[in-house]
């Protein structure tokens, strides 16, 4: 496989060098990364909107279940709006924590006035709150394929995360539908969502 990988000419499906896999990866990160930050702010609010709308249909009733946010970080949706109507309808709010590169993530209780610090790459967790495993856990995606997996930042912490939880929470993968592409060339640790919701 050519070293000049085109991020818009997936490599051959049934590649099996994860190292061009993992260029190609990267490429086409950045590709969807650019499109995304091209939206303008009023496009991504009601994009956001949209898709809190279509999650909560998905996920059902709320009451007594803990669902995992999260912050949001270069151009993701933003779910911050959610939060309050997820507590009034009986459900707790976390928020993952990158505690150590390499291992799963942590989520924290988290409600509108606890404290906020922040975390890697400068996003805002909360500084307390209790640890806990979410019944369902909110994924951003930078991309996605027909088959619910995942592209995200290349650091593996969701994969990571979900492979070591105790019990399978139900996971929603939130992106743009431009975010759509035919496949991510899944491996063996790469984990699919439950569903994808977009704001389509």
């Amino acid at each position: 496989m050519p070293d000049n990988l085109d991020p818009f000419v997936p490599p051959p499906s049934d590649s099996s060098d994860w190292s061009e896999i993992l260029k190609w990866r990267k490429a086409e990160r950045q590709r969807l990364l650019d499109l995304r930050m091209d939206l303008t702010a009023d496009q991504r609010a009601d994009y956001s909107r949209r898709i809190i709308v279509n999650a909560s249909r998905a996920i059902g009733d709320l009451t007594g279940k803990t669902v995992s946010l999260y912050w949001p970080f270069r151009g993701e949706p933003d779910l911050r709006d959610w939060i309050s109507d997820i507590i009034a309808f009986g459900g707790q709010v976390a928020l993952p924590v990158v505690v150590q590169k390499h291992h799963p993530l942590e989520f924290r209780l988290w409600k509108p006035g606890d404290a906020l610090e922040r975390g890697v790459w400068n996003i805002l967790v909360p500084s307390a709150g209790a640890s806990v495993m979410p019944d369902v856990v909110i994924a951003p995606v930078v991309g996605f394929d027909a088959g619910s997996f995942r592209l995200g930042y290349g650091g593996g912490f969701f994969d990571r995360t979900l492979a070591a939880a105790p019990a399978k929470p139900f996971v929603v993968g939130v992106g743009y539908g431009q975010s759509r592409i035919p496949t991510i060339h899944p491996q063996a640790h790469d984990i699919p969502m439950d569903i994808i919701v977009t704001e389509l």
